[in-house]
């Protein structure tokens, strides 16, 4: 074994290596990355990879209606009444010579459904190395905990970090914890160790702040302490990376009053989600959601006084 051999053979080749391993599967062959291509805005394109899915149960996710209710409203769609099972969309964005990540997926503790992004990026030709930016929605584990590797260090080592100031805070904040109901307390230990590895690299955002060229972080509290959307503006295009503010495309958008049990500020997160799909019919900007049905692109039309429907695009 060569020297240089040896100095390659870092923990991250070893991931990296498995990665591809775990993608060929028992055939031997690499499968096609799960990743649409296809978004362009101007000067700036988009992918979207897939993070795999989730299993959420009903009652977690529409715990204020009644069995009735969600069967009238989910059965003619086709949807199972007792659990949703949500894609997770991860938007990259290439503007100039930066590589953008909005959020990194679950990672490989969370549920195993989930975590594929990095295999998905290595199918694609891009290594972690790559990543010069890291721009977060909130702290789920869905979203965050993928930012470290199975070695607990970090899995994007060029990339600088930006985080919601107020979200920020508030999975940091002293009290957090013991205010957690104990089936999500180990959100707040996930989330906390992970700041803990990244912290010397964040850079906090603001509402309103032009995070790089032709990104616009859009204040979606609500869902979380420090929900921060993205307004990607490209020519006279934009579109809006929207993370967990509206969160599927039948029950946001025919229901956006109803109560979500993933919403940390059930009121807050419904005024928002009000606002946002207002906004959003009304100015016709695409829209990227991390839970909509893979690849997740599309956008909003009004279809009632108070509801809305998704077109995919």
């Amino acid at each position: 074994m060569s020297g240089q051999f040896r100095k390659d053979l870092t923990r991250r080749n070893v991931l990296a290596g498995g990665l591809a391993l775990a993608a060929a599967g028992l055939t031997g062959r690499i499968t096609p990355a799960f990743a649409t291509a296809n978004m362009s805005l101007g000067p700036l394109e988009v992918t979207v990879f897939s993070d795999g899915h989730l299993t959420l149960p009903m009652s977690f996710i529409l715990p204020e209606q009644s069995e009735e209710e969600i069967a009238a409203l989910l059965k003619p769609h086709g949807l199972a009444t007792d659990a949703l099972t949500p894609d997770c969309n991860i938007t990259l964005l290439r503007t100039g010579d930066r590589t953008v990540l909005f959020d990194v997926g679950s990672g490989a503790n969370f549920q195993s459904t989930a975590g594929e992004l990095p295999g998905h990026l290595a199918e694609a030709g891009i290594d972690p190395s790559d990543i010069t930016d890291i721009i977060f929605t909130h702290a789920h584990p869905d979203h965050l905990w993928g930012v470290l590797d199975d070695f607990d260090d970090p899995l994007y080592p060029e990339a600088q970090i930006w985080m919601p100031q107020a979200e920020w805070d508030y999975w940091r904040a002293d009290d957090t914890l013991a205010k957690t109901p104990e089936e999500r307390k180990s959100f707040v230990v996930g989330a906390q160790s992970r700041f803990d590895v990244i912290e010397d690299r964040v850079t906090m955002i603001k509402p309103g702040q032009e995070v790089l060229p032709g990104v616009e972080a859009v204040d979606t509290a609500g869902h979380t302490p420090g929900h921060m959307s993205y307004m990607l503006h490209g020519g006279s295009e934009s579109l809006l990376v929207v993370g967990d503010a509206i969160s599927n495309t039948v029950i946001s958008f025919e229901k956006p009053g109803w109560a979500s049990g993933s919403d940390q500020d059930r009121d807050m997160g419904i005024a928002t989600r009000k606002a946002l799909l207002d906004r959003l019919a009304q100015d016709r900007s695409r829209v990227i959601g991390y839970h909509f049905p893979h690849p997740g692109g599309g956008h909003v039309e009004r279809s009632g006084e108070e509801a809305y429907s998704f077109v995919a695009v």
